[in-house]
């Protein structure tokens, strides 16, 4: 993105006939949320006199009084393509402020500014090449979305058995009209299933563009009359989508994941064994919803236990060498419904904290992990990641690291709003249950 002057904007909106502001902001859960101000209020905005009501918002005490200020990022201005060509829109991704000119501690955007530079304050910067996964359904008559699909397509397949290639085509020519830089796209193994890829980014940058890569994504499917769905496993008996984090630390110009000889340094080893130390403790935040665990079982290529290897790309962290970019950490349980921001503030303290204590990760996994027995796992001493959201809320709970990161206020809020959601899914009855049951009891 650029980094535009406040007098630089001004001339790009009066130029490009550009009508409204829209303010947008990231809320505890990872939704994004905005206001629209009239572009005769640009003045206004850029000096961070905006306000908005968060006592509604998910997370927030509505009894709290006093407002809240948007500060908008410069840097994030852009022109909505998808908006009307006369009378555009433009929009700022905000911070958020509380009265007394202190960012909220509630802020996500603030959890991974606060991470960014406690790493800086040592010399890191965590880069991030997220691979963001989503199905693309069909709508009922009603405009509702659906999980029908006519396509029969899989891994790489193309046109005209990708019946999604047009779509996923507009959403990286929209992300780059908007200053957006993408790797590639394709088809992934579930009909239906795409993959749209970003180049290694700072961990703050990446973190906007998944959000805005999501609204993009969304809004291009509907124009095809089609739903874009992140929901991590909206169909039982096909992959799930997940969003794949490729990691690189740098300092003094050097990614320190790396030795003199391309392999994983020392440095490298403590940052990804403070990963997998806090894993269990970080997954309800990774994967933050009832559905994501229906993703995180055996048999499918999401992983469900706790490895690291150089060589089984179904292990949790997959040691990546790429030609001309060199050795990266992938972590692979992360999905798209988590807060981008939370997800990369935790990686980062999670491995710094490795790097602290000069943690030695476990034996890396040689063989493939679909082909070992619950009693082989036990005996090597392969743990398992939480098996439902009610288990990776109480590891989030023993976890003080992820509470650190996330401050005690954030995580008691979370977990709270997590355990009603966990208890409201345990009191469903589901259709499965009634099938299995009803007759036969």
């Amino acid at each position: 993105m650029e980094n535009y002057s406040k007098s630089e904007i001004l001339q790009i909106v009066d130029e490009e006939d550009v009508e409204f502001i829209r303010l947008q902001f990231t809320d505890m859960f990872g939704v994004l949320k905005n206001i629209a101000v009239p572009s005769s209020q640009l003045m206004k905005v850029m000096e961070n006199r905006c306000t908005v009501e968060m006592a509604a918002l998910n997370g927030f005490d509505p009894k709290v009084d006093g407002e809240f200020y948007l500060k908008p990022d410069l840097s994030t201005f852009t022109i909505l393509p998808w908006r009307p060509q006369q009378g555009k829109v433009a929009r700022f991704i905000c911070d958020v402020y509380s009265e007394d000119g202190t960012e909220t501690m509630l802020s996500p955007r603030y959890i991974l500014k606060k991470a960014v530079e406690e790493a800086e304050g040592l010399g890191y910067t965590l880069q991030v090449n997220p691979e963001c996964e989503f199905f693309l359904f069909h709508t009922d008559d009603n405009g509702n979305p659906t999980t029908v699909t006519h396509e029969q397509a899989g891994y790489l397949d193309t046109s005209p058995v990708d019946l999604g290639e047009n779509t996923r085509r507009d959403v990286v020519l929209t992300m780059e009209e908007m200053g957006y830089e993408i790797t590639s796209s394709h088809h992934e193994i579930a009909p239906a299933q795409h993959e749209i890829d970003f180049p290694f980014e700072t961990a703050m940058e990446t973190a906007d563009k998944v959000m805005t890569f999501k609204m993009a994504v969304r809004t291009i499917a509907k124009r095809y009359g089609l739903h874009a769905t992140f929901m991590p496993k909206p169909r039982m008996e096909v992959n799930g989508s997940g969003m794949h984090l490729n990691m690189r630390l740098i300092k003094e110009g050097k990614n320190v994941l790396e030795d003199e000889n391309g392999n994983l340094s020392r440095e490298g080893e403590a940052f990804l064994a403070g990963i997998l130390e806090h894993i269990a403790g970080m997954t309800a935040v990774f994967n933050p919803i009832v559905n994501s665990y229906k993703r995180l079982v055996p048999g499918f290529e999401a992983p469900s236990e706790i490895t690291w290897t150089t060589k089984q790309r179904t292990a949790l962290i997959h040691i990546r060498k790429r030609l001309g970019e060199g050795l990266s950490l992938e972590l692979r349980s992360p999905d798209s419904t988590a807060n981008p921001y939370l997800v990369f503030a935790l990686c980062l303290k999670a491995g710094l904290y490795g790097i602290r204590h000069q943690l030695q990760a476990p034996p890396e996994l040689t063989e493939d992990i679909r082909r070992l027995t619950c009693e082989e796992k036990l005996e090597k001493g392969i743990a398992s990641l939480p098996e439902n959201l009610g288990e990776a809320l109480k590891a989030m709970a023993q976890d003080t690291l992820v509470e650190e990161t996330l401050g005690a206020e954030y995580a008691d809020v979370f977990q709270k709003v997590k355990r009603k959601e966990w208890k409201s899914y345990l009191e469903q009855v589901s259709e499965w249950e009634l099938s299995r049951y009803l007759y036969r009891i």
